[in-house]
């Protein structure tokens, strides 16, 4: 019977200390179409897996559909992020794929993409062969989000784009509520709503080090062919 991976455990009992409180956010580096690197930080919301296998974990974050780090996806789905838990002095480097899933079009379209998923992404594979709720799974995900950070949604460009000066956001939503009322929020809403997209990360390795512990100790997960994982301890 497949079981939930002890990376996973590993993670969620680091969360859960009071010690570590705020920390669910990592780093995400992807590399571009011209190989050069890119990281930014990413907030942890969930893990999640197929029905019947928690030994396929994904990491559940989000994003917005305009960012460059869609285009770096597109041209490369490879991803490491790195997770320092202060608290407890626990890091967490995860490698594998990620994946991107945007709004869908208005015409109904299950297999709508901003990329396929790669042929190894054993995870993401079998979510998809389990006929998945992709637009579900997002919605429900950006409805949980504040109305502050939901209003970041509907700026008028893209993350990164050039402006003016900060009087511009002035001018910008400030909040959208999580149920609008006047026209002007629900139009806020809808565009919101259309740049928010689910980033899906799937781990393959996974490299664990604890320095809260003397000796310190190192441990590489590496997934195997049929999901399962093998531990390696390592020199810290």
């Amino acid at each position: 019977m497949p079981s939930t991976p002890r990376w996973v455990e590993a993670i969620n009992k680091a969360l859960s200390n009071p010690s570590n409180k705020g920390k669910n956010i990592y780093q995400v580096a992807t590399v571009d179409a011209r190989n050069a690197p890119h990281v930014r930080s990413q907030v942890h919301r969930a893990f999640t897996h197929p029905d019947g296998r928690p030994d396929l974990p994904l990491l559940l974050t989000s994003t917005d559909a305009r960012t460059p780090k869609v285009l770096q996806l597109l041209a490369n789905p490879a991803v490491e992020l790195a997770w320092w838990m202060e608290g407890t002095q626990d890091q967490f480097r995860l490698s594998g794929f990620a994946h991107i899933v945007p709004a869908s079009p208005a015409e109904p379209d299950t297999s709508f993409r901003f990329a396929p998923i790669p042929a190894d992404a054993l995870a993401l594979r079998t979510l998809e062969a389990q006929a998945f709720d992709w637009e579900a799974k997002r919605l429900e995900l950006f409805q949980q989000m504040s109305p502050g950070m939901r209003a970041s949604w509907c700026v008028p460009g893209a993350p990164g784009s050039a402006i003016g000066s900060y009087e511009e956001q002035k001018e910008w939503p400030s909040q959208v509520p999580q149920e609008p009322q006047t026209e002007e929020d629900k139009k806020n809403a809808e565009m919101a709503s259309k740049n928010f997209a689910l980033m899906l990360i799937e781990p393959v390795s996974v490299d664990w080090v604890e320095l809260g512990v003397k000796p310190n100790r190192r441990t590489i997960f590496t997934r195997r062919e049929d999901g399962g994982w093998t531990e390696q301890l390592a020199i810290p």
